[in-house]
């Protein structure tokens, strides 16, 4: 099979020919159509998040169809369409996975970071996390929704009922959880680069009430904020944006650090937390939601060979929605 191999952290991938991957008892062999390019896929790339397995296959917002099943599978058969996403394996035992919080598990392995991912025209899967996707959705509409849509809901969740909600940094998952904001009658105040007016544009045409540069202050104060962009200064900044008892959400796996800032702007019950990893019960509830919205991705199509190109593209601030690799 045709895979994107990293072999070394801040090289670019390599196109080669590998083995097709059999199954282990609980895996399911999918043979991938698409797989949608995260932030995540950067950091991983660029080393800023290490340790990964190498050499490695990246990616982890996956659509494919079951091709195969190891003997225990129970929940999949041959044929089925399903996606894969970011959280791949969880050990059931610690006091973390007993305790609903999975997300947090001690012995967490990652698709496309412990595990190889979707930059390639096979994968294996534990079928236990793997999910069926909605009937409806082509496959290159649903494979952002599998990081952008699933985490990116996981932080959505964390700002309660807030009516006003700031998004720092309007990329896949500011595009997707704009719809469900939307949806449920809230309004979003979309911050992007400063000077970035097509961004800004982009944000107003999903519904975005107000979009401006993310050193600017919205016209009014906001019930909470998410911080997409992964970069540490928005901390301070969205904190200042917030209300009274307002709740700031960072909902990147990785981000610069946050600069010092006075206790003032915290002050007055505002909270400030992170998002880790997703939850399978996250997965369904959001899977479940996207169809009711419906939620539509703007997708940017990049052939499987051209996976540095669209890194390159994403790094450099040229998608508006999502990129997603092709595999013929």
């Amino acid at each position: 099979m045709r895979a994107m191999l990293l072999e070394a952290p801040r090289q670019p991938l390599r196109l080669v020919n590998l083995p097709v991957p059999k199954p282990h008892p609980e895996q399911v062999l999918i043979r991938i159509h698409a797989c949608a390019v995260c932030r995540t896929d950067l950091h991983i790339v660029d080393g800023e998040l290490t340790h990964p397995k190498l050499p490695l296959i990246p990616g982890h917002q996956i659509m494919g169809i079951v091709e195969a099943l190891g003997e225990r599978v129970e929940k999949f058969h041959v044929g089925d369409r399903v996606g894969v996403p970011w959280l791949g394996y969880t050990c059931d035992r610690c006091r973390y996975c007993v305790s609903g919080r999975e997300n947090l598990c001690d012995y967490a392995e990652f698709t496309g970071y412990n595990l190889d991912g979707g930059y390639a025209e096979y994968t294996v899967a534990d079928y236990r996390f793997c999910f069926a996707i909605p009937e409806g959705y082509p496959d290159l509409q649903a494979a952002p929704l599998l990081c952008g849509g699933l985490i990116g809901y996981r932080a959505y969740r964390m700002t309660g009922e807030a009516e006003k909600l700031g998004f720092y940094g309007f990329g896949s998952a500011a595009h997707i959880l704009i719809q469900l904001a939307r949806y449920q009658g809230r309004q979003v105040f979309a911050f992007t680069r400063s000077g970035d007016t097509q961004g800004q544009e982009f944000a107003r045409q999903l519904g975005a009430v107000w979009a401006g540069g993310s050193d600017e202050l919205p016209p009014e104060p906001l019930d909470a904020a998410i911080i997409f962009a992964p970069i540490g200064k928005l901390v301070p900044a969205a904190l200042r944006a917030v209300a009274k008892g307002g709740v700031v959400v960072c909902a990147g796996i990785h981000m610069s650090d946050i600069p010092a800032f006075p206790y003032e702007i915290l002050w007055e019950e505002r909270v400030l937390r992170s998002v880790a990893n997703l939850t399978r019960q996250d997965g369904e509830e959001f899977l479940a939601l996207a169809p009711k919205v419906p939620i539509q991705t703007e997708v940017n199509l990049f052939n499987l060979s051209e996976a540095n190109e669209a890194l390159d593209a994403l790094r450099s601030g040229k998608i508006e929605g999502s990129a997603v690799l092709v595999v013929d």
